[in-house]
């Protein structure tokens, strides 16, 4: 069907609405300001006399000049109107100085939680993050169209910080805010410490206070469990209290290793922050990290075995700090940790002789030496029976008998293998024991031995355990161990069924040495942080110890480094 012709022309039409650039040309001169008075004419410059022809005043260029200014700038803005995005630096660079505070009294710093990954909102994007200082929400960018953008239109909060650049912004004028007041702000986004802060660490213990004037010691807060993920707390909690491991992550600019050792950076700068909004740290950034690198095998949603989370952790940040799979000790975490381990081995085979008698044969021992970073240590098997009065007593056990397992002579029987361990020099400077409590059940997941472990938190020799080198150390002199940190186990019942037994949950703690010359102990589970005296340390089911070497004198004494 043909199209019926238009009875009059677009051009012709009287209601068709005129464009901007046409209403501003048609606007009539009474409009305008009135022009400013000619100069007198001067002999020096005189008037052209073309001008005054053409335009029949002395002003007549000016209006001219002015037309042509506001046609530029109407052309600008119909050209705005066709972008998707204005420039960022078509808005406010700077606000007038009398308002450069604005919006900053509606700042809440009680709503601020900047431990929670770095994600919109929104979007769940992790470029260009925003966090709003008034609600504490993330939002991505800070364009006309972002959703911090649109955040400020819509429910009025105008005061925004950038999560990489730590830079505070005003929305939705766009201008940057530079205030002192803020300054107390980006301290808690990204704590940072001098060298001369970190060495006053461990001899400076002065106390600090909260925004609810809650008192606490840096380094000695409480984690955050989320879920299930008590037991990555006091691996952290541990790890942050090694001197040398603390201090690397704390001063060195880790911006190009992997974000595992990125998030596990701040989480302990976070630690020691002593201008802190809040006296505890939650670990969901680096949680999510690990979650990810271990394909969910280590997540805040279910428990998991500290120890084999701390062989994991350690592994992975070898090889974020640069550590080789082959090369010993090609880290920093190797060189705190790793030693050297000499492993015998012996078959065991009998064979009959003529007289049906089952004789032992002398198979050939051999030898390799590999490296460790956790040293094992084996329970004796706990009592199956009631006592005369009619009670099954915990056992006990000291840490140097089980430490017998390194001796050299005391041999062990795997399958039909006669095994024997050795330690050799050089030792790490801190050694991580762990207490083998869990075997594997038929019947049960695993089958907890209660003994408990004693010790002295003070002087530990292990000498009797080391093969002896005169060249790297005398052979008279001790070999002293201090405890820095020891992760223990707690079981809490929870159900009582026929079938099962006793069912009990898991509870880990750990109990943290002051650093320095000083003997105190804290306990911390969770959100929990309470002093422990040092004698009671060895009631508990000890399961990770950190013992740190002493630096020895030249008369054989020495203090803990």
């Amino acid at each position: 069907m043909a199209k019926r012709p238009a009875e009059e022309s677009l051009e012709s039409a009287s209601d068709s609405p005129a464009s901007k650039k046409a209403r501003v040309q048609d606007a009539p001169d009474e409009d305008l300001p009135p022009p400013p008075p000619s100069p007198p004419p001067s002999a020096e410059s005189p008037e052209p006399v073309h001008t005054l022809r053409e335009h029949g005043h002395a002003n007549g260029a000016s209006r001219c000049a002015k037309a042509v200014q506001r046609d530029a700038v109407v052309d600008k803005a119909d050209a705005d109107d066709d972008d998707d995005e204005p420039a960022m630096g078509s808005r406010k660079a700077a606000p007038d100085e009398r308002y450069s505070d604005l919006y900053l009294d509606t700042i809440s710093r009680k709503n601020m939680d900047f431990d929670f990954e770095k994600l919109c909102s929104i979007t769940l994007s992790n470029i260009n993050v925003y966090a709003c200082l008034v609600c504490g929400k993330y939002f991505s960018g800070r364009g006309t169209k972002t959703p911090a953008y649109f955040h400020a239109l819509e429910v009025g909060h105008h005061v925004y910080i950038n999560m990489e650049t730590k830079k505070v912004y005003v929305l939705p004028e766009g201008y940057e805010v530079k205030s002192k007041s803020l300054d107390d702000i980006k301290v808690v986004v990204n704590p940072r410490f001098t060298p001369e802060e970190v060495r006053t660490l461990d001899r400076s213990r002065e106390p600090s206070w909260d925004l609810l004037s809650r008192k606490y010691i840096p380094g000695f807060v409480g984690l955050n469990n989320i879920k299930a993920n008590d037991y990555l707390n006091v691996v952290v909690q541990a790890l942050s209290h090694v001197p040398p491991l603390r201090n690397f992550v704390m001063l060195e600019d880790l911006s190009a290793r992997p974000q595992l050792v990125q998030r596990f950076s701040t989480l302990v700068r976070k630690i020691w922050n002593p201008r802190a909004f809040k006296n505890h740290v939650s670990p969901h950034e680096l949680l999510q990290e690990i979650g990810l690198r271990s394909s969910k095998k280590f997540f805040l949603t279910e428990q998991a075995d500290p120890v084999e989370f701390l062989s994991w952790f350690l592994n992975h940040l070898h090889l974020a700090l640069g550590g080789s799979k082959t090369k010993p000790r090609s880290s920093l975490v190797q060189q705190i940790f790793q030693g050297m381990l000499r492993i015998e081995s012996q078959g065991i085979t009998a064979r009959a002789d003529a007289g049906d008698r089952l004789r032992f044969e002398d198979a050939a021992i051999k030898s390799q030496t590999t490296p460790f970073t956790i040293l094992t240590l084996d329970l004796p098997p706990a009592p199956l029976f009631q006592d005369d009065a009619g009670k099954n007593i915990i056992p006990q056990v000291p840490l140097t008998t089980i430490l017998q397992k390194y001796n050299g002579v005391t041999g062990q029987e795997k399958l039909n293998t006669r095994m024997r361990y050795r330690l050799l020099h050089p030792l790490p400077p801190y050694l991580i024991m762990h207490i083998k409590r869990f075997q594997p059940n038929k019947f049960l997941q695993s089958q907890r031995n209660p003994t408990i472990v004693t010790f002295n938190p003070r002087a530990l020799d292990v000498s009797p355990y080391v093969e002896p080198n005169p060249q790297l150390h005398p052979t008279s002199e001790p070999i002293a161990y201090d405890l820095v940190a020891n992760i223990t186990y707690e079981g809490v019942k929870v159900r009582d069924d026929s079938v099962e037994g006793e069912a009990e949950r898991k509870v880990w703690k750990v109990q943290v040495r002051e650093g320095g010359d000083s003997q105190q102990w804290w306990e911390m589970q969770d959100l929990f942080v309470d002093r422990v005296n040092a004698d009671l340390l060895a009631t508990k089911e000890s399961y990770i110890m950190v013992w740190e070497r002493r630096k020895t004198s030249a008369k054989g004494k020495g203090r803990a480094v």
